[in-house]
């Protein structure tokens, strides 16, 4: 059954779910859903996922959305998956997805939050929200300081005290990369002490090269089109 892709690579979630289907070897075929320019808001669209967000992926009559999900599916569907990205053990499942499930409520919460009100409601005509952006940003600080303590347990490297990455590895750090758009000082701030979080997601990159480095290659693109509209608004 041919697998297909619907993402925006400006998506967190979508880099995700592309890098490990490359990461494993996976066919697919990409097919590009532009939130800049509405197009997860189409009719069409809505039919592939009600929701209108990316990612989604159509295989064969199988429709399903929600990138966890994906991921899940995914490591569970085809053969050849390394047993470490979604371990047959169930209490190792079941440990991949309390991460997970704490994921959307912490650290994507937060990190939605402070990028959408420091530059991405711009490109949606929206004001921005210096409030809500430092709500934002204090939830990510917060969730960044729980992976370090909590989630980045052990001797492995990576969550879990795992020695190879899990699904929850590829989302979470996929997620924390969006902060490559951000100003330098701004990143440089968010990131500073948690040691340990850079050098996962370092060994994250190399467990998955060199599929991260493609996927996330447009990060400056994206980060200059930010400044120019921050700029734009700094002038009205």
């Amino acid at each position: 059954m041919e697998l297909k892709l619907y993402v925006d690579r400006l998506s967190q979630p979508s880099r995700a779910v592309l890098i490990f289907c490359k990461a494993n070897e996976i066919e697919f075929e990409e097919v590009s859903i532009k939130l800049g320019k509405l197009q997860h808001r189409s009719p069409e669209y809505a039919e592939i996922n009600p929701m209108k967000q990316v990612p989604a992926i159509v295989h064969g009559d199988f429709k399903l959305s929600e990138s966890h999900a994906i991921l899940i599916y995914l490591a569970s569907a085809f053969p050849g998956v390394a047993d470490h990205w979604y371990p047959a053990d169930v209490h190792k499942r079941a440990k991949i997805h309390s991460v997970l499930d704490w994921h959307h409520s912490n650290l994507r919460r937060g990190s939605l939050g402070y990028h959408f009100n420091t530059g991405i409601a711009l490109a949606f005509g929206l004001p921005l929200d210096p409030k809500a952006a430092a709500e934002g940003e204090k939830l990510l600080s917060a969730s960044l300081a729980t992976i370090e303590s909590l989630w980045l347990e052990g001797d492995g490297p990576f969550l879990l005290g795992n020695s190879q990455p899990s699904i929850a590895d590829i989302a979470l750090v996929c997620e924390i990369m969006q902060l490559e758009v951000a100003d330098e000082k701004d990143r440089d701030r968010i990131l500073a002490g948690h040691k340990r979080v850079l050098k996962w997601i370092e060994d994250t990159k190399n467990a998955t090269a060199p599929y991260f480095d493609e996927f996330h290659s447009l990060m400056p693109f994206a980060k200059e089109k930010l400044k120019e509209l921050k700029a734009q608004a700094s002038k009205q």
